[in-house]
């Protein structure tokens, strides 16, 4: 991952509005560097192994390009033939109607071939370029579906996103232009053997301005490279400001920002402006200097190639054809120092995306592991399980319980004892650093993600919608599921009503994550996504924490339906919702404390029954919490 500079900031009371903008506009990160080496050969060959299965296709591109380009060095000695040997003696006996027509017939067969091998090159080029594109951005996608969650946690999701739309683009635009390139450089190399074939003095005449052009671009290319940098960075910084505007503007219309925020977002955009209009102007500044050079080539060949004409050293087909090479003799020098950047942009942009398909994934099955079947239980067990984020600092330490079959045992606790750790190593999210944990009485390590997956069914504290139709986020997990089924379920947990109130009742097309429900809405619709998942083991981590009163009343009755006949995990933030469970495990400081059922916890008057009366004294007479801090 790219390091991300810090600069310092002033800020003062009295400091330009322009220091402060970090505070209180928006994030200034710059995402990427969009500039690496001209050529990597490590990554070169890491893309390859993308392009390999369309080697065929490659194949084509660049004979059909390279037919392209012969075509085009063709045409200035086709014209020069027909001057020379059939206009030129047209003082002395007439035009020379057999060379001038054998030449017609050549212009008009180099035409055609000109033509279709130009239609081959950029149709095979850019059906190559989007099925390697569709396959780069498929084996990303399937790679983070797969990373380790601890990789997930550190990660930026705006990060990932800029790696696979805009550092995929930029790898389409190289894959494009890369072809060209191979034809721009048969067409330089082309036009110098021409010219120097057709007079060996008069072509280093013209090669003689070369030199200068290396010499400005020389120049030239750290400029550019700074102002397009510079282009970048400030384009960063506005878009990053905008976006930051646009999610918190509830808080800027509550504060009163506007005004200020327009102001400070005004002087982004104007650093754009400027940045930007300072990069165009130097990438056209290489576009006069061309033409100038191209401008002093020609004077040079019409004055020499002239006298040379009358000495009669040159004929004037010769003079003729230099003209042509000379007009395209700077297009390929052009092309090949934009392909250059196009190259760097590339390399870059193919590191942070194998940089990404590098990401080991932490999590893996055995070569031996085997899925868990109907055949096992819905139990639970952690064996002195080791447990943290960072290995030095363990969440939970040497902790040891089981929950039977069918059995329905709660996790509570102050923030920060393991709850959710425990939960998640249930799911195997992550790996124990000592002791095991036991699914169906087997290790989660010895059998398959995939049916550790469908043995288990979560309900998290912040249900996640897709954007989609209600019975599309209900059987979410089971795509094979019925509608009467996912009609059931939604009965069972106390959806259905609500459901069909709705515009389209069922198909209804819901908001990016289910924004147009309530919170109680959407985590009822979590629950029948549940039920119909048909989970032997259910897993609650803080199901009900943000719901009010009523809804919960709603999502109690939910539960008990939801529970029946299964083994249910449940961290509670309300421990007044717990009070019926079989068993509730206390942890503190990621240890197990105490066990028991809420009757024997408040009798022996530990942590939990502090926690409780705690909790519940907080509520008043009509079951809302007065102070929503107190709960653990």
């Amino acid at each position: 991952m790219s390091t991300m500079q810090q600069q310092p900031q002033d800020y003062s009371a009295d400091a330009p509005v322009g220091s402060r903008l970090r505070a209180t506009v928006g994030s200034t990160r710059i995402e990427e560097d969009i500039f690496g080496r001209a050529f990597d050969g490590r990554i070169m060959s890491r893309l390859w192994a993308f392009v390999a299965p369309y080697r065929s296709r490659v194949i084509v591109a660049v004979i059909a390009v390279l037919i392209f380009t012969a075509t085009q060095l063709a045409i200035p000695l086709i014209i020069r033939y027909a001057v020379d040997y059939g206009i030129a003696p047209a003082r002395d006996s007439g035009l020379d109607m057999s060379h001038l027509g054998r030449a017609v017939a050549l212009f008009v067969a180099v035409v055609i071939a000109n033509a279709i091998a130009n239609l081959i090159q950029e149709r095979v080029v850019g059906d190559l370029a989007e099925n390697v594109l569709f396959d780069i951005r498929r084996a990303m996608f399937g790679h983070l579906q797969r990373v380790s969650l601890s990789f997930m946690d550190k990660t930026e999701v705006g990060r990932l996103m800029s790696r696979l739309q805009g550092d995929v683009n930029s790898m389409q635009e190289f894959l494009e232009t890369s072809v060209m390139a191979v034809g721009d450089f048969a067409l330089l190399i082309g036009i110098v053997v021409a010219m120097l074939w057709l007079d060996v003095q008069l072509g280093l005449l013209v090669l003689s301005v070369l030199p200068i052009l290396f010499i400005v671009r020389i120049f030239w290319i750290k400029k550019a490279r700074d102002a397009f940098m510079a282009a970048h960075q400030s384009n960063s910084i506005a878009n990053g400001a905008l976006a930051e505007a646009i999610h918190g503007v509830r808080a800027v219309q509550s504060m009163g920002r506007e005004e200020l925020n327009l102001g400070l977002y005004s002087r982004l955009a104007d650093r754009v402006l400027s940045t930007h209009i300072h990069a165009a102007r130097l990438a056209q500044i290489m576009v006069p200097i061309v033409d100038t050079l191209t401008g002093i080539a020609m004077a040079l060949v019409i004055l020499v190639g002239g006298s040379m004409v009358v000495s009669g050293r040159l004929e004037i087909g010769g003079i003729i054809a230099f003209l042509f090479y000379i007009q395209r003799f700077f297009d390929p020098i052009r092309s090949l120092t934009l392909q250059y950047s196009v190259m760097q942009r590339a390399m870059a942009s193919g590191h942070r995306l194998i940089e990404v398909l590098d990401v080991p994934k932490a999590i893996t099955d055995k070569p031996d592991a085997e899925p868990l079947t109907e055949a096992d239980d819905g139990s639970v067990e952690f064996r002195n399980v080791v447990f943290g984020y960072n290995p030095d600092e363990p969440v939970l330490r040497d902790v040891s319980f089981r929950v039977n079959t069918g059995e329905t045992v709660a996790l509570v606790g102050p923030t920060g004892s393991g709850k959710s750790s425990a939960m998640a190593l249930v799911h195997r999210f992550y790996d124990v650093q000592d002791g095991a944990v036991l699914v169906g009485g087997r290790d989660v390590r010895d059998v398959t993600q995939d049916s550790l997956g469908h043995h288990i069914a979560m309900v998290l504290q912040e249900p996640y919608l897709f954007t989609g139709t209600v019975i599309e986020n209900i059987r979410y997990s089971t795509e094979h599921a019925s509608v009467d089924q996912v009609i059931e379920a939604s009965k069972a947990v106390g959806a259905h009503d609500f459901i069909m109130r709705l515009p389209e009742g069922y198909d209804t097309l819901l908001d990016e994550r289910g924004g147009n429900l309530s919170q109680g809405q959407r985590q009822l619709l979590s629950f029948a996504r549940a039920l119909v998942a048909d989970a032997p083991i259910l897993i609650l981590d803080e199901a009900t924490a943000n719901i009010d009163s009523y809804t919960e009343m709603q999502i109690q009755k939910a539960l008990q339906r939801l529970l029946e006949g299964r083994t249910g995990l449940i961290i509670a933030h309300r421990l007044a919702t717990i009070r019926g469970a079989d068993r509730i495990i206390v942890l503190q400081k990621g240890s197990v404390i105490e066990s028991g059922n809420h009757d024997a916890l408040m009798a022996r008057d530990g942590l939990y029954a502090g926690l409780y009366n705690l909790n519940h004294g907080s509520f008043d007479d009509l079951g809302t919490p007065s102070d929503p801090n107190l709960a653990s």
